[in-house]
């Protein structure tokens, strides 16, 4: 599994970030998916190597213009572009209406079907074939969701040591059992696929947040998960002098549930733009906030920039692609 960020600041862009977006691919497809569309996301994309003919699906996790702002302006360059494959849109019920009220007042008319899955129906539709998707309630000042990608199958090898306890050659039949087909050997002996291939690994599964102040909320997820992004708007003192109204994360809080859940791999985002990357004399840097959180971490920790890759292995580790 492969992500890439397309936006990781939160609220307004700065000069290095822009808003939340966010690509995802798995090593079972071509095609990528998006998490969230702030404004700017196509002009983002476009400084990539994906393209608008393979985006495969939309997840909004909720009605914020930075996380949302950017759709309409991406759904009509598809069109022009020429896209016509049908593009399944998840997000909150508002999102419908929103789409539609933009489309009707400046008449766009999309040269492919837009297919709405609310949320609250995700479970039930199968949007991605490689992926199950399942929304995790949060706590917003709007409804805010995590979206939890896991793998649907996963591959199996061959036992080459039960393939010589079962006697079976090397040759055709291998591949046959590779397959999970059956065999059967001269003489009329059967032999099962399931007794020669290995025990099968761990289906991956990544949790990607939507705005929440109450990182607890995904406890649970995070144990079985190998990947959490999450928002890190704020340092815990920035976020205890502006009090709870903006309803936003410190690392530290989000830190120390990841470190709770046993969870191996953490990518924290959506940074206030008050933080920057070279900070000047007396001013907050990103730096701040990964010393915070690595401060009640103990595992591997990232902190988002834009365009940074990042590739999930088949053992639940984590790397920053070049």
């Amino acid at each position: 599994m492969e992500f890439q960020f397309l936006g990781t600041s939160s609220g307004t862009p700065s000069r290095s970030r822009n808003v939340s977006g966010l690509a995802l691919r798995s090593s079972a497809s071509a095609g990528w998916a998006l998490v969230d569309c702030g404004e700017g996301t196509q002009h983002q994309v476009l400084r990539t190597s994906l393209t608008l003919h393979g985006l495969r699906a939309v997840f909004i996790t909720h009605m914020h213009g930075d996380h949302c702002y950017g759709l309409p302006g991406l759904l009509a360059s598809a069109g022009m572009l020429g896209r016509t494959a049908p593009l399944p849109v998840v997000g909150p019920a508002p999102l419908w209406r929103y789409l539609q009220a933009v489309m009707e007042t400046s008449e766009l008319a999309l040269p492919f079907a837009l297919e709405f899955v609310p949320i609250e129906e995700l479970e039930r539709t199968r949007v991605l074939d490689d992926l199950d998707v399942r929304p995790l309630p949060l706590s917003h000042r709007l409804p805010s969701w995590a979206f939890r990608f896991t793998e649907r199958e996963v591959e199996r090898r061959l036992d080459p040591e039960r393939l010589r306890a079962a006697g079976v050659p090397r040759g055709e039949d291998w591949g046959r059992l590779q397959r999970g087909e059956d065999v059967v050997l001269d003489g009329g002996r059967v032999v099962r696929a399931l007794d020669v291939l290995q025990t099968p690994r761990r289906p991956r599964a990544l949790i990607v947040g939507g705005d929440n102040d109450s990182p607890g909320l995904l406890l649970q997820e995070a144990r079985t998960a190998q990947v959490l992004i999450h928002e890190a708007t704020y340092t815990e003192a920035v976020r205890q002098r502006i009090g709870p109204g903006p309803q936003h994360s410190s690392a530290q809080m989000v830190a120390r549930m990841a470190q709770e859940a046993g969870l191996p791999n953490l990518v924290l985002t959506h940074f206030s733009p008050r933080y920057q990357d070279r900070p000047g004399p007396g001013q907050p840097g990103i730096a701040d906030v990964e010393a915070e959180a690595r401060a009640a971490y103990g595992g591997r920790l990232f902190m988002a920039r834009d365009f940074a890759r990042y590739a999930l292995d088949r053992q639940g580790r984590l790397e920053a692609e070049a």
